[in-house]
This record gives C-alpha cells, sequence and structure tokens, in this order.
C-alpha cells in the first residue's frame, strides 16, 4: 500500500499521468450502465466487478423477474455491441436454468484527443453507450 501511496503522490508532484487499467476501465463502464439500471428501477441484488466474471449485475424487477446483466468494455473504435455469440447461447442457458433473463451493455470507452492515447484516470473520455440490449432467451 504505502507503495501505491508513492506513485500517486510522485505522478501527482511531477504532473504524470496514469492511464486506466483494463480492470479501471471495466469499472468506468459498470459504473454507467449501473446508475442506467437504477434509473430503470432495477434492484440490485448481487455485483461482480472482476473482469471476465459473469455476470457483472443480477437485478430484480418491479414483478420479481431476475435478470443477469453482462457489461463488455471496449476501447474506441471498437464496437461495444458485439460479443461472442457461442459464449452467449452458454450463458443463455445458464440464465434460462435460473429463471433469469439476460440483459447485455456494451460500453466503447476512448481517449478524445486520439484513438491511440490511453484513457487516463481523473481526465476527460468519450463514451459510447447505446443502452441495456434485452438478449432474446431462445436457445440455438
Amino acid at each position: 500500500m504505502r507503495f501505491y501511496y508513492f506513485v500517486v503522490l510522485y505522478c501527482q508532484k511531477y504532473n504524470m499521468k496514469k492511464a486506466l487499467t483494463e480492470q479501471e476501465l471495466h469499472n468506468l463502464a459498470m459504473n454507467h450502465v449501473g446508475k442506467d439500471l437504477e434509473k430503470r428501477g432495477f434492484e440490485f441484488i448481487a455485483i461482480n466487478s472482476k473482469l471476465k466474471r459473469h455476470p457483472q449485475f443480477v437485478c430484480m424487477d418491479a414483478n420479481k423477474q431476475y435478470y443477469f446483466v453482462i457489461v463488455k468494455a471496449v476501447i474506441l473504435p471498437d464496437n461495444a455491441n458485439n460479443y461472442d455469440m457461442v459464449w452467449m447461447e452458454t450463458f443463455k442457458k445458464h440464465a434460462y436454468e435460473k429463471d433469469a433473463k439476460v440483459l447485455y451493455a456494451g460500453v466503447g470507452l476512448g481517449n478524445p484527443n486520439g484513438e491511440n492515447l490511453p484513457i487516463y484516470l481523473n481526465e476527460e473520455y468519450l463514451i459510447e453507450y447505446n443502452g441495456i440490449q434485452v438478449l432474446e432467451m431462445n436457445l440455438n
């Protein structure tokens, strides 16, 4: 912990920029999606912010229907709405067995000063978020 504190102080003193890690980018995307879910009236049952752990949110609506929400963060110009169809079929089967519906939220993040630049801590960023997609539960 002391080393991290030293790095933060060093970066602040010398005005160095800290690029967000993959986990931090994922957390940023989850924050945006979580606020959207909250506005839509969902009740949070469980939240999992670890990378490659699904679902990120388990929610319930006013009718007591459970939803598994998958959040995917990508770096722009990649398309956040694309996902692995084969993997998603496996996940939908899991949700079906738990009597839950699946929601997908892709979030594109980028640096406004250039797509080859990282996103930095405490600086502006671009976001492309088209909302939450309800995935059909028909299993192929």
